[in-house]
């Protein structure tokens, strides 16, 4: 069963500034962060939710000048709320895109993800997983795979760690220097399973959302990673950052208690991981059944309230 760990008030940060160098944006639930190199160059690592590009444009005008591009984009995964803006941004600047090569079936047009798992984690957002798209999308000859040695293109100092487990090809960005970790979805800090908890954005340290995670045995073992940098700093796909001497303790608690904590008693990649490559999907384990009508029941007690808001907001 999981455990939320709730964080002291004196760590919570802003994503206005996250750390010198690092910004933060929201867009509605999920983060994207603006790194800047020692040099004045910047990149730009995810781009959050479809239909955000002119807000981002805006805040990054704001940050670095009118007409202001980035030296590239960093993709810490590809699901729908971190890639909707990345055709339309990487065009309008003419900058490559960075991925893992595990990411490529589902950013080269050639994939689905693994369908998501509406059985886990209870709350709003995991029952109306399923009408999340899986994509793919096609970025096209932008896409480049991020550099074998672990550098991070356009930032020296930064490299980034192959953090699997809610995606294959998932990755996380670390600064030695100062030990700030852009940790995507490997783990996040909120329940991103609930609407009152995105909602509210009081901090907590979970494992990654779970309605999206393919394999809880890497999920585990990414956490433990993660937590073995001993980060003073936090910025998570979904949360607000977090920093402090007690990050690292706290990390380490996940980490050893992620079983507990984080994974799922029950459910789809609970009992059997996905299996995907290069290619995309291999295998997939059944869903569990038993769960299911109830899932499909509340999903159609949402759009049914969905509809009905609608229509109540054309009469007024």
């Amino acid at each position: 069963m999981m455990r939320d760990i709730s964080i002291p008030a004196r760590d919570w940060g802003t994503l206005d500034s996250v750390a010198p160098g690092v910004h933060g944006l929201q867009t509605v639930m999920v983060n994207l962060y603006t790194v800047t190199a020692p040099d004045g160059s910047w990149v730009l690592i995810d781009t959050g939710l479809p239909f955000f590009s002119n807000r981002i444009l805006s805040w990054v005008g704001r940050q670095f000048g009118p007409g202001a591009r980035p030296s590239c984009i960093v993709l810490t995964h590809g699901h729908f709320d971190h890639i909707g803006a990345v055709k339309e941004l990487s065009e309008a600047w003419d900058v490559p895109v960075y991925a893992h090569p595990l990411e490529f079936p589902y950013l080269t047009g050639r994939s689905k993800y693994p369908p998501p798992d509406p059985t886990v984690g209870g709350g709003a957002f995991t029952i109306l997983s399923v009408a999340y798209p899986r994509g793919p999308i096609d970025i096209g000859p932008r896409l480049q795979v991020l550099p074998a040695d672990g550098t991070v293109p356009g930032l020296p100092g930064w490299r980034w760690i192959h953090t699997p487990g809610h995606t294959a090809g998932h990755v996380s960005l670390f600064r030695d220097q100062d030990r700030v970790l852009i940790a995507g979805d490997a783990l996040v800090t909120t329940k991103q399973e609930s609407a009152v908890a995105v909602a509210t954005q009081r901090p907590e340290w979970h494992g990654p959302p779970a309605y999206y995670t393919s394999d809880w045995g890497a999920a585990a073992q990414s956490v433990a990673r993660l937590a073995g940098l001993e980060p003073v700093v936090v910025a998570t796909g979904h949360g607000i950052p977090i920093g402090g001497p007690d990050v690292a303790d706290q990390l380490d608690d996940l980490a050893s208690n992620f079983d507990d904590w984080a994974r799922p008693s029950d459910g789809r990649y609970v009992r059997e991981a996905a299996v995907t490559d290069e290619r995309g999907i291999v295998r997939l384990p059944p869903p569990i059944l038993g769960n299911a009508p109830r899932a499909l029941a509340l999903v159609a007690a949402c759009a049914l309230l969905l509809i009905a808001g609608q229509r109540l907001l054309r009469r007024v």
